[in-house]
């Protein structure tokens, strides 16, 4: 009786040990997010995508941490460079809709192999701590936004490219963060009219949101609470671990040990 209570699904045909994997992935994706201000994305969605596929992981991470960030806007629109956040946004209007459809039309596996091979580039570019030295550029700007809106249409994850833009300018930090909070709210809103167009926003996902959204809230009021007890240089070490881990873990190639 106990064993069925377990394997039986309860939402949407989602087992309950594997909706307890989602959970314990978006906890451990917001103690990233708390401890260092990115990485969620890159742990989230290389794990749930070996659970619940590429697309609902997406989708997932979109409404949970969309959610996240509504109360930061007001403040970020008054302190951010609109014309250098607009810029990007240029070039995530193509990105995030060229994003969105690999992730809708290309097959499942194929997506997950891509996801697991951006996570580990993206990586090695956080811990490389390559940063561009030079003044915002309006071709600059879109391209990086290009780029970002890809990652972010196929995988949620546009945050590498924008923060390694943005932190190795000239611009004050409260104008730098200002600025990548007001990008991932807009970001996040076309994101959406993507994945709705696309079909990617299910009665499934919203529902999976429902449930792992605490999870994810809770691990980065967690981890927020948690800096400052280490230094940050530990704490980044930590979410790359965690990364890494995450994109070895949910390959396609360990499948078979996970049935």
């Amino acid at each position: 009786m106990l064993h069925e209570m377990f394997t039986q699904p309860i939402l949407l045909d989602v087992p309950f040990s594997d909706l307890a994997i989602v959970c314990l992935a978006a906890v451990v994706a917001g103690l990233a997010r708390g401890f260092s201000g990115f990485g969620g994305a890159l742990i989230f969605v290389p794990l749930a995508s070996s659970i619940a596929g590429p697309k609902v992981a997406s989708a997932l991470l979109l409404v949970i941490d969309g959610l996240m960030t509504i109360g930061m806007v007001p403040n970020a629109w008054r302190h951010a460079n609109r014309r250098e956040v607009f810029t990007v946004v240029a070039g995530a209007l193509v990105g995030v809709p060229a994003g969105t459809a690999l992730l809708a039309l290309a097959p499942s596996l194929t997506v997950r192999w891509i996801i697991s091979a951006i996570v580990l580039l993206l990586l090695l570019f956080l811990i490389s701590g390559k940063r561009y030295a030079g003044p915002p550029k309006t071709h600059l700007g879109v391209g990086v936004g290009g780029v970002a809106g890809l990652f972010g249409g196929a995988a949620q994850m546009s945050g590498p490219p924008v923060v390694a833009y943005w932190l190795g300018g000239a611009m004050p930090a409260s104008v730098v963060r200002a600025n990548l909070v007001l990008y991932f709210a807009i970001s996040t809103v076309i994101s959406t009219v993507s994945y709705l167009f696309a079909g990617l926003l299910t009665v499934q996902v919203i529902t999976l949101a429902l449930v792992a959204g605490p999870s994810y809230g809770l691990g980065v009021l967690a981890g927020s609470r948690f800096f400052g007890l280490a230094s940050e240089q530990t704490f980044r070490w930590i979410c790359f671990g965690l990364i890494a881990c995450a994109a070895l873990i949910s390959l396609p190639l360990f499948d078979a040990l996970r049935t």
